[in-house]
């Protein structure tokens, strides 16, 4: 074959080529104008750094709502819950201890305060990927809540804070404004939270196909189980486990790195926690 002739076939051999295939496009998430889908984001070190709890036991310490002998108590108490794990018993005396604390004080006065603290621990513990994450919902005409196993006060104030539709919290039970020592149910977490998620789903006419979820914990499986978009935000390892082995989307923000890309822009990236445990029912609120 002479050299034009050569030239000649590679050419059209060349042309008869098919283009390398690109990676198909990740769909747009969240779905602007979806009206059926919402996101659910749990609170402690998924939107904030730390334990809301504790951030807000240290403004009641600070403004002499407990002793140091109670913060001793709640000191051990937490380090025996990080060395023994969950267990029902050992909850219930936790939650006893905090309640005995706000018992008799106004839920007004504790919500005054509430404000305050946000102010001064909480609001720059905000995570800015998370923060980013929960205003693309917001920016595609989606309702965004916080579920958490805080009290409902706690909640409501930093979802009011960072503009978002509303929260889920534990609630201590009040008479004529003040608190009794009781709670309202059950502390809202592990399933108590998919129960919560799933009927106000129902009451707001929610797909829950269409909705995401984000939690950093493990025991926060069930909730991310009841929506088609479960996202594992600065897992623990029992989840980041659980989301590899179901596909589930993971972002950590605590070291920066991507472990999935989720098609969602973010942001760029203690003391005792004794105070936490007199602040699970410092924000408590009778359910209405």
């Amino acid at each position: 074959m002479l050299a034009g002739e050569a030239a000649a076939e590679a050419a059209r051999k060349s042309s008869q080529e098919a283009p390398p295939a690109e990676a198909p496009a990740e769909p747009e998430f969240p779905v602007a104008g979806d009206t059926s889908a919402a996101a659910f984001f749990d609170l402690d070190n998924t939107v904030m750094q730390g334990a809301a709890l504790f951030h807000f036991g240290r403004g009641l310490y600070k403004r002499h709502f407990f002793h140091k002998r109670d913060l001793a108590r709640f000191a051990w108490q937490q380090i025996y819950f990080r060395l023994a794990g969950e267990n029902s018993e050992h909850m219930a005396d936790v939650r006893n201890s905090a309640l005995s604390i706000v018992q008799g004080h106004r839920v007004a006065e504790l919500m005054s305060i509430g404000e305050e603290i946000y102010d001064e621990y909480m609001a720059e513990r905000v995570w800015p990927g998370t923060r980013a994450l929960a205003q693309a919902h917001l920016d595609a005409g989606q309702k965004v809540w916080l579920v958490t196993a805080a009290p409902v006060e706690t909640a409501t104030i930093i979802a009011r804070r960072l503009g978002l539709t509303g929260a889920l919290g534990t609630v201590a039970e009040s008479v004529g404004g003040v608190y009794t020592g009781k709670l309202v149910g059950e502390p809202l977490h592990g399933p108590a939270k998919a129960e919560a998620v799933r009927a106000l789903a129902a009451a707001e006419h929610l797909d829950l196909s269409h909705c995401a979820a984000y939690s950093d914990s493990a025991n926060d499986i069930p909730m991310l189980s009841l929506v088609g978009h479960p996202y594992a935000i600065n897992p623990d390892t029992r989840l980041r486990k659980h989301a590899r082995e179901h596909s589930w989307r993971v972002r950590d923000y605590r070291t920066g790195r991507k472990a999935v890309r989720i098609g969602i822009p973010a942001a760029a990236a203690v003391g005792a926690l004794a105070g936490g445990a007199a602040a699970a029912a410092a924000l408590q609120r009778r359910r209405r």
